[in-house]
């Protein structure tokens, strides 16, 4: 079941700006989703792997926050039912870009103040930051 942005919000104490519309639905999703600076991958599509060590942390209830925005900007925060999510940055990948990885066994959202909600059905993903191309050369998206 898929929930409101205004539920969201209400369950993780969290905000987002007054121009979103807080009574849709959040969408959510098994494959590639963007999020601005953000892009979460199904681990299965991408050359990222977890430490054999690494340490996992569950995802409380008030999120963990995975990025914030240039400049100190706003937080895009992932955000789960407590024991159904669990979180570690302890990766390996070659092009330097992932945040981290997530394994979740229920449904779970990103929210960010400006860009609303976005969900992501069960399973493991892999955050990374975005790039952008210009001819040769590339940048990281700054939100």
């Amino acid at each position: 079941m898929t929930m409101t942005l205004a539920e969201l919000t209400s369950r993780t104490g969290l905000t987002v700006l007054d121009h979103l519309e807080h009574s849709v639905r959040i969408p959510v999703l098994d494959g590639l989703q963007a999020q601005g600076d953000l892009i979460v991958i199904p681990l299965s599509e991408v050359d990222v792997t977890v430490w054999g060590d690494a340490v996992w942390r569950p995802v409380p209830a008030e999120g963990v926050e995975l990025l914030r925005g240039a400049a100190g900007g706003n937080p895009h925060t992932l955000v789960a039912e407590p024991g159904t999510c669990r979180w570690t940055a302890h990766v390996r990948d070659g092009q330097g870009l992932a945040i981290g990885v997530f394994d979740a066994t229920a449904p779970v959202y990103l929210l960010h103040p400006e860009h609303g909600g976005s969900g992501c059905a069960p399973g493991t993903y892999v955050v990374r930051r975005q790039r952008e191309h210009e001819g040769s050369r590339s940048r990281l998206v700054a939100d």
